[in-house]
């Protein structure tokens, strides 16, 4: 009786396993489907994005080209600071884009190489806000949005849109502050010359702890040494000496 039980028993969980095997191989071609669908929203998101970074290049000649820049240095400073891997899109994505809001900004006033008026200012910096509003559109880039919003902040709260202030200030927005402001300066623009890499370093510090966080620009010079060392090279300067 003993044994008859126990192959009963056996009997029972050989029967489970085969139905278990019965119902994962009937459900497979729903996971694989979900799986392809899940696929397909990613590679569409990503072609979403290359295609506004290219809107924002036909929009501002060599913007597309500086956010492509600004995108790797924002990621290699967050992974610096010990963001997890798994959240580093979010950081890519606001450099890539935080300026995409400049589409909302006239020509006109994008493009004008003398001083902006008052006004002129007060529509341009808008932009943050309108880069807020694109991509908080886009589900999974909540984190990203806020970035982009908050990248015209200063860290001692003089910045806008919000006037946020040291930490308050997301830090995926204090480091695409850095990085936009050092490629800013470096390159050339219709109304002027780009600036030599040591007067751009050289400003930089001067805006830490006023401007900037002190602690991730000082992760940001780290890689802008890396970067522009054939420049220094050449000068026979480095910028550890104006740091």
């Amino acid at each position: 009786m003993e044994v008859c039980g126990r192959d009963f028993v056996v009997a029972q969980g050989l029967t489970t396993r085969m139905s278990l095997h019965q119902t994962f191989d009937s459900w497979s071609p729903l996971f694989l489907r979900v799986k392809e669908l899940e696929e397909q929203q990613v590679t569409m998101r990503t072609a979403t994005i290359c295609a506004l970074n290219q809107l924002l290049d036909l929009k501002d000649l060599n913007t597309g080209v500086h956010s492509t820049r600004l995108a790797e240095w924002a990621v290699r400073v967050a992974r610096r600071l010990g963001i997890e891997e798994e959240n580093l899109y979010q950081y890519e994505v606001a450099a890539l884009l935080h300026d995409i809001g400049k589409i909302g900004v006239p020509d006109a006033i994008l493009k004008k190489p003398s001083r902006l008026t008052d006004e002129e200012r007060a529509i341009m910096n808008k932009h943050p806000e309108y880069s807020w509003s694109i991509l908080r559109l886009f589900p999974g880039l909540e984190e990203a949005s806020l970035f982009a919003l908050h990248h015209h902040e200063s860290f001692e709260g003089t910045g806008y849109p919000g006037g946020l202030k040291g930490e308050e200030i997301p830090l995926g927005s204090r480091i695409v502050s850095i990085v936009d402001a050092f490629d800013a300066m470096i390159s050339n623009r219709c109304y002027r010359k780009g600036l030599d890499h040591v007067e751009a370093i050289r400003r930089l510090n001067a805006g830490s702890g006023t401007q900037f966080d002190p602690h991730v620009l000082r992760c940001f010079l780290e890689i802008a040494e890396l970067e522009v060392a054939g420049v220094f090279a050449a000068t026979g300067t480095s910028i550890t000496a104006v740091i």
